[in-house]
């Protein structure tokens, strides 16, 4: 999608439903690269419309209807020029079945989408890059932030990124459990840029980006949901929660990060605390301890050390 190039009350909410209006479309038309297109397309009729006539009851069904209506005149478009070409089938026969509003609403399909772009077709950087773009909603800019190259070089790495998933022909859905392994690592990698994004913003004026840092939370508990068993899926998760408990309590009044040992406890979220340190608890309790647990637990260490 292209990079979005305004600031309105409005765009929190776009960047927040964008991912799950893509994976929705994506898994009924099965074309990555063109859902992106109609789904950018139906938030720019958002934006252009919204501000008018007000947000809908059901925000995400008006967009999932916006972009497949895009989406069935591109699959018209394509059938007419492949009948000018090969005089095939009716259009008719080719066409996708009629949808409604609420069609489609699962919200796994932005975990599907997650799985699909850390295809391992990909290389890990694109398969990262593409991700951030697709399912974290990062600018083309904030994500060549991250990989400190220049933003056309981005842009690139994401297009042919795209390409090779269309070219790959892979369906979409959740990888089988044979298959999860081999994506699992740059999921995960791509679930904690998406969050620290969140949780420190690399561009812009703003510090943190607390829809950023929530979707991250919720794929990483989708994820964890997916794979209840990996250590890795909870460490990760411990290390957000254990992260994100300190949120309120980190900025002043103007956005001035305050140190640790200067934050008032009484700010830090007990529950996502408790929650942090039980997943933690478990998952060092297994055999192997990865880089994500490590990391949880040496940040919560550093808490008792501050306690005591």
């Amino acid at each position: 999608m292209a990079d979005h190039p305004y600031d309105t009350p409005f765009e929190h909410l776009l960047r927040e439903l964008a991912p799950q209006v893509l994976g929705a479309v994506a898994r009924r038309f099965r074309d990555f690269s063109s859902a992106e297109d109609a789904v950018q397309e139906a938030m720019i009729a958002a934006f252009t419309q919204w501000p008018q006539e007000g947000v809908l009851d059901n925000p995400r069904g008006w967009l999932i209807q916006v972009a497949c209506r895009r989406m069935t005149d591109h699959v018209r478009r394509e059938i007419a020029r492949r009948e000018r070409e090969t005089a095939v089938a009716p259009e008719e026969e080719s066409l996708p079945p009629t949808f409604e509003i609420e069609a489609d609403m699962d919200p796994d399909d932005t975990l599907i989408l997650l799985f699909t772009c850390c295809h391992p077709a990909l290389t890990p950087s694109s398969a990262i890059a593409l991700t951030l773009r697709a399912v974290g909603g990062l600018t083309t800019a904030e994500i060549a932030n991250a990989f400190l190259v220049p933003e056309a070089t981005m842009a690139q790495r994401i297009s042919r990124a795209k390409q090779t998933i269309k070219a790959s022909g892979v369906p979409f859905r959740l990888p089988s459990q044979q298959e999860r392994p081999e994506r699992l690592p740059a999921v995960l990698h791509v679930l904690y840029l998406i969050f620290s994004e969140g949780y420190a913003s690399s561009v812009g004026s703003q510090l943190q980006r607390l829809d950023l840092a929530r979707e991250a939370i919720r794929l990483t508990r989708n994820t964890k949901t997916l794979l209840p068993d990996n250590s890795e899926v909870a460490g990760l998760l411990a290390l957000m929660l254990l992260t994100d408990a300190r949120r309120a309590a980190r900025t002043g009044p103007d956005e001035e990060l305050i140190p640790l040992d200067k934050q008032d406890r009484a700010l830090w979220d007990r529950a996502e605390i408790s929650e942090g340190i039980e997943l933690l608890t478990a998952a060092l309790s297994k055999a192997s301890v990865g880089l994500y647990q490590l990391q949880a637990a040496t940040g919560h260490k550093s808490w008792l050390c501050m306690s005591c």
